[in-house]
């Protein structure tokens, strides 16, 4: 998939699926991807922090050939040697992660390239840096499935970025079905949800009923 393309899939979803097999009801990743391909999600980021190399290789590996056969976007969480080996469409790093800079040269210019921001002044930085393709948003809510998470930013950051920064972004952080809905009409169009699919019996049905949410607030 290009660049061109894995922008696409961003641009046009409405969800961005994380896995977190910690909270995945005992299914493994490839499982939970299976799943949300199914469902029509068209952007996945594999987030793995506490397991092997090589297992999350593997893993990997098997989940790029589903994305790539569905044409689903795959991005890889912080691992930018794991994200080159498995010719991932793109990789998504954080404030304490290599500077935007060295992290595109060391991916190229085929690859997307996202970047967690929780401030104004990050944000107005990805712009500058001329090299982000799209930003992460938030944590908008409190959220307990990433361990170092900063404070919830609230909405107030959201409204910030919709009225002045020009780069896609991506809302995420304790985003559920209850509050999705507030998230999407202060202009988030597309959201990152955990625990809220991945902890889902039928991730199909979840999704559906995600997305229920996303258009009564639309119309």
């Amino acid at each position: 998939m290009s660049l061109g393309q894995g922008l696409t899939n961003f641009l046009t979803s409405d969800l961005y699926g994380l896995t977190a097999e910690e909270y995945s009801l005992g299914r493994s990743n490839i499982e939970i991807v299976e799943a949300m391909i199914t469902a029509g999600i068209k952007v996945i980021q594999y987030r793995e922090k506490e397991k092997k190399a090589l297992y999350m290789y593997q893993e990997c590996l098997k989940i790029r050939e589903l994305t790539q056969a569905a044409g689903v976007t795959l991005i890889v969480n912080d691992h930018i040697d794991l994200a080159l080996a498995v010719q991932a469409d793109g990789v998504h790093i954080g404030q304490e992660d290599l500077p935007p800079q060295i992290v595109r040269q060391l991916i190229g210019t085929s690859m997307i390239l996202g970047l967690s921001t929780h401030s104004p002044a990050q944000a107005e930085a990805a712009v500058q840096c001329g090299v982000v393709d799209y930003i992460g948003v938030g944590p908008i809510f409190a959220t307990q499935t990433k361990k170092d998470v900063c404070e919830p930013v609230g909405l107030d950051y959201l409204d910030y970025v919709v009225k002045n920064i020009q780069l896609p972004f991506v809302a995420i952080g304790g985003i559920k079905m209850n509050n999705i809905a507030e998230v999407h009409r202060r202009g988030a169009k597309i959201s990152a949800l955990v625990t809220e699919i991945v902890s889902a019996q039928n991730i199909p049905e979840q999704v559906a009923a995600i997305r229920q949410s996303i258009y009564r607030s639309s119309c």
